[in-house]
Order: structure tokens, then C-alpha cells, then sequence
């Protein structure tokens, strides 16, 4: 297939849309999606059971693959394990820089403070079917622990046998339940409970727009992270970046989903041309071409330059993406001048596949430029903060006037006179 450069200035409406509005797909199946909670709400494993037949071709007996998850972890070759293990160790040490601590502090008779306490079950899904995720499961359950939830659970797609790499991150990561459900009805029964899945609190992690209706639908009797859409990636660079490891990461970023959104933007034509004919080259040969090719047909992906680098600030600014590469020359510059990413990779050598795996940031998201509002999975996701607080008398008495004033205000008087019952023996 061939891959053109284009210009920015030559984008039309049409074309910009597609780049700027990227759509999840959840519109599309919502009703389907919504007679699927119902019936694992109402049914519960009969329901999972039905719909793993269904849309998985395979007839599930235990629903609870737990054991199964330990054992698998004994079984897989020794080198996948110490690599699970080394990306556990990195997430889990990049998660725990980010724990709160709780904290009081005394200002003028008024002792305030805040502190934070974990949800206490969670729910976790890894994606299955098309590829295996065992790190999607270490990018949601680590943080998890690490933030103190007491039970973890994750739901993967079952399998006539279940993929033992995915089984043995639950086991390594610390999963307290594996459960063989996946799509809507996995997420319907992690929100709402079945005979064997325990109903949780917080529903995490990656899934394609099945899972992501899903999680749209329960919001609101159980909590979500985000509502996430295709993977995608930008890459911003200029021309001192190397044209093959740009096309290597857009490559590798559209193999994950054929509605995948991969774009390149430079402020060299030159180098757009280079990045097109790598991307070409790179095509030779890859197994997931087919999936590859139709992220790449997408009007949402392509490779573009700018008339300067500001331009293409400005466009990588906008597109807020899930991904963000930067490989130039001054790339911190860049990055003072860019808010708006999910996560940042800087320079030739930091591939956005090392923070899929294992440099300890996590991959779990926003997409569809939801980086515009909000950061990925973090332990703040699953942790609760309440402010405390306690006032001696001559505290209160210098807040008096002010709490009883806005009270009067706002016409509630027993406002006003639980603070002023305090103070009757003076009156």
C-alpha cells in the first residue's frame, strides 16, 4: 500500500474532523450492549456462560479460573516469567512514588487536613481474542495493590484454553480472583455480581468499544476510570529524527486495532516522505498486516508536515493524544509548550512500547482526546480523600461572623444558629 505525505495546510474539514473528533464506536452497539448488562444482571452465569458461546465460541465451565492462573504461572517459560516480573517491579515502584501520605496542620485553632483510603474492590479487564494483554494486567492490578484495594479481580475473555501468560500476570501481579469473562457481559458482571463473580466498586483498564459500551452503560452504579477508544499515537518530529524508528512506532501502535489512529507530523517534507516510504518498507512481512493496513487507510492516521514547528505544536496540541513521541532536537522545549497527551516519550530511544511494558509509567490511557481533561491510571484511581477537620472556641468564634453571615444569605438559619448555639452562654 502506498502512504502519502501531506500537508497541513491541505487538510479540508472533513479531514480534520476525523483527526480531531476520534469516536470510540460506542454509539454503534449501545443497544446491543445494553441487552447484554440486562441479561447478566437478571441471569447472571447463565448468562456468561450463553454469551461466552455466543461471541466466543467456547462452552465455559468454571467461571473462576483462579487456580488455573497460579498454575500457569509455574508452567510458562522462564524468560516470560522474569520479564513479568520485571515489569511488575517497575510499575510497581513508579506507583508507589505516587502514594499520598495523609497530613494535619494546625493554623489558627483550626486543625485541618486530608487523607486517603483505597476502594475496597476493584475489578480489572484484560483484553483478549485478537492478541494477548498479560501487561494490561499489570498496568491495572499493580497500582491497585499498591494503593491498598483489599480484593482485585480480573476478567479476561475465555478461551478453550486460556492464554497462560495473561493467567500467570494475574497470579504475578496479585489478583485475588480470574475470572473467564470478557466483552460487556464481563463488565456487567464485575459491576453487578453474578453467583461467581463478586460485584466490585471500580472497573479498570483497556477493551475494545464492546467493553467500552459496557463500562458506559454501569456508570453510575459502579464507578469507571474513563470510556477509552481505538489506541493511537502521535509522533512530532523533526529533522534530526530517525525516519525508521518514527515509522517503527506508528507500525507498532496500528497493529494493536484496525481502527487504530497513528499520525507523524514534521515540519520537513522531506522527512514526511522519508517516514511514508519506512512505513511502507516496515510493512513487509508482519503478520497483523492486514490489521496494520487498516489503521494506516483510516482517515483518523497519516503522516503530515508543517510549515514550521510551531504549526505542528499546535496540531500535536489539539490531537491530544493517548500517545505522544516526541523525537527531535529539542524535545524538552517542545514539551513545555504541549499540555495536552495521555503519556510523553522523549528522543530516539524511548519507543512507546517500552512504556506499554516495562519502563513503570502506565499504559492504561485517554483517548479520543479525552488527555484534554484528564491523566491515565494512577493510584489516585483507587484511592478515596476525605478532609478533616477540628475547631477550638476561638476558632469558631473568629469564623463566627462569616459562617453566620453567607448562612443568613442564603436563607438557611439553622445554619446560622448551630454556629451561634455555641455562644449562647454569652448572650
Amino acid at each position: 500500500m502506498t502512504i502519502e505525505a501531506e500537508a497541513l495546510a491541505d487538510i479540508g474539514p472533513a479531514r480534520r474532523r476525523a483527526l480531531f473528533e476520534r469516536d470510540a464506536g460506542v454509539d454503534a452497539v449501545r443497544d446491543d450492549v445494553r441487552e447484554i448488562v440486562s441479561r447478566v444482571r437478571e441471569e447472571g452465569d447463565a448468562a456468561l456462560r450463553e454469551f461466552a458461546s455466543e461471541f466466543d465460541g467456547v462452552e465455559v465451565g468454571n467461571i473462576d479460573v483462579t487456580d488455573q492462573a497460579e498454575r500457569a504461572y509455574e508452567s510458562i517459560d522462564d524468560d516470560v516469567r522474569a520479564a513479568i516480573e520485571t515489569a511488575i517491579e517497575n510499575v510497581r515502584e513508579f506507583h508507589e512514588r505516587q502514594l499520598p501520605e495523609d497530613w494535619t496542620e494546625t493554623v489558627d485553632g483550626r486543625e485541618l487536613g486530608r487523607r486517603f483510603r483505597p476502594v475496597e474492590r476493584v475489578g480489572a479487564y484484560a483484553p483478549g481474542g485478537a492478541a494477548t494483554y498479560p501487561s494490561s494486567v499489570v498496568m491495572t492490578v499493580v497500582p491497585a495493590k499498591v494503593a491498598g484495594v483489599e480484593q482485585v479481580a480480573v476478567a479476561t475473555p475465555p478461551a478453550e484454553e486460556m492464554h497462560p501468560v495473561t493467567l500467570a500476570a494475574c497470579h504475578a501481579a496479585g489478583a485475588d480472583r480470574v475470572y473467564a469473562a470478557g466483552g460487556a457481559q464481563a463488565i456487567a458482571a464485575l459491576a453487578y455480581g453474578t453467583e461467581t463473580v463478586d460485584r466490585t466498586q471500580l472497573i479498570v483498564g483497556p477493551g475494545n468499544k464492546w467493553v467500552t459500551a459496557g463500562k458506559a452503560e454501569v456508570r453510575g452504579d459502579v464507578e469507571i476510570d474513563f470510556l477509552a477508544g481505538p489506541s493511537e499515537v502521535c509522533v512530532l518530529a523533526d529533522d534530526t529524527c530517525e525516519p525508521e524508528y518514527v515509522a517503527a512506532d506508528l507500525l507498532a501502535q496500528a497493529e494493536h486495532d484496525p481502527e487504530a489512529s497513528v499520525v507523524a507530523v514534521t515540519d520537513d517534507a522531506d522527512v514526511a516522505a522519508a517516514v511514508s516510504e519506512a512505513v511502507e518498507a516496515g510493512l513487509d512481512g508482519r503478520e497483523r498486516a492486514d490489521v496494520i493496513e487498516a489503521a494506516l487507510d483510516s482517515e483518523a492516521s497519516g503522516v503530515f508536515y508543517a510549515r514550521s514547528m510551531s504549526e505542528a505544536v499546535l496540531f500535536a496540541e489539539e490531537y491530544a493524544a493517548e500517545h505522544l513521541s516526541i523525537q527531535a532536537d529539542d524535545d524538552e522545549a517542545i514539551l513545555d509548550r504541549i499540555d495536552d497527551a495521555g503519556s510523553v516519550f522523549l528522543g530516539p530511544y524511548t519507543p512507546v512500547a517500552a512504556g506499554d511494558y516495562a519502563t513503570g509509567t502506565n499504559h492504561v490511557l485517554p483517548t479520543n482526546a479525552g488527555a484534554r481533561v484528564k491523566g491515565g491510571l494512577s493510584v489516585d484511581t483507587f484511592l478515596r480523600a476525605s478532609t478533616v477537620q477540628r475547631l477550638d472556641r476561638d476558632a469558631l468564634a473568629d469564623l463566627r461572623e462569616t459562617v453566620t453571615t453567607l448562612a443568613d444569605a442564603e436563607g438557611l438559619e439553622g445554619h446560622a444558629n448551630s454556629v451561634d448555639a455555641r455562644f449562647a452562654d454569652e448572650e
